[in-house]
């Protein structure tokens, strides 16, 4: 049986989302989901002593298999940052986005989802190319990110009829 493609949403969507959250720190963490790509344990665990604004970085520390890394910090958060740490557990936020989703934009999905949607984000709306994706997920292996990310029909229909 092959893999499906898993379900992203869009930065339209993820706004309509935001819009409708009250409690700034379940916003900055549904934006730190999708614009950091960061899964929600390193949302729930990310400190202020883990940004650099200088050098405009977020320290990612002990993230999956205990692997540090340094992401730029999306201008979209940076802003939100003051309101870290976001003081929340990883279930609740699971929660708090999933019914989210639900009532605003009609979508059961997960936390994780906006991992997968940012990584698709920069794959086909920034232009990002797989292997800068790869280093920003702080994955090991491509084939991984290729999992992540989705390829919009539109992205090959228009690279396909590029210049003609």
């Amino acid at each position: 049986m092959g893999r499906k493609i898993p379900i992203t949403i869009s930065e339209k969507e993820l706004i309509l989302i935001v819009k409708k959250v009250k409690n700034p720190k379940h916003k900055l963490a549904f934006m730190l989901g999708f614009y950091q790509c960061m899964r929600v344990g390193e949302v729930v665990s990310l400190l202020p002593s883990n940004i650099d604004k200088g050098m405009k970085l977020i320290l990612i520390k002990q993230g999956k298999g205990d692997k540090d890394r340094n992401i730029p910090i999306a201008p979209e958060v940076i802003g939100g940052l003051r309101h870290l740490p976001v003081g929340v557990g990883i279930r609740a936020l699971q929660k708090s986005f999933k019914k989210y989703s639900i009532n605003v934009i009609d979508k059961d999905i997960h936390f994780h989802t906006l991992r997968h949607s940012g990584a698709t984000h920069y794959l086909n709306v920034k232009k990002w190319d797989i292997r800068q994706v790869q280093v920003f997920l702080g994955h090991s292996k491509i084939q991984t990110t290729e999992i992540y990310t989705h390829v919009s029909p539109q992205v090959l229909i228009d690279k396909m009829w590029e210049g003609k």
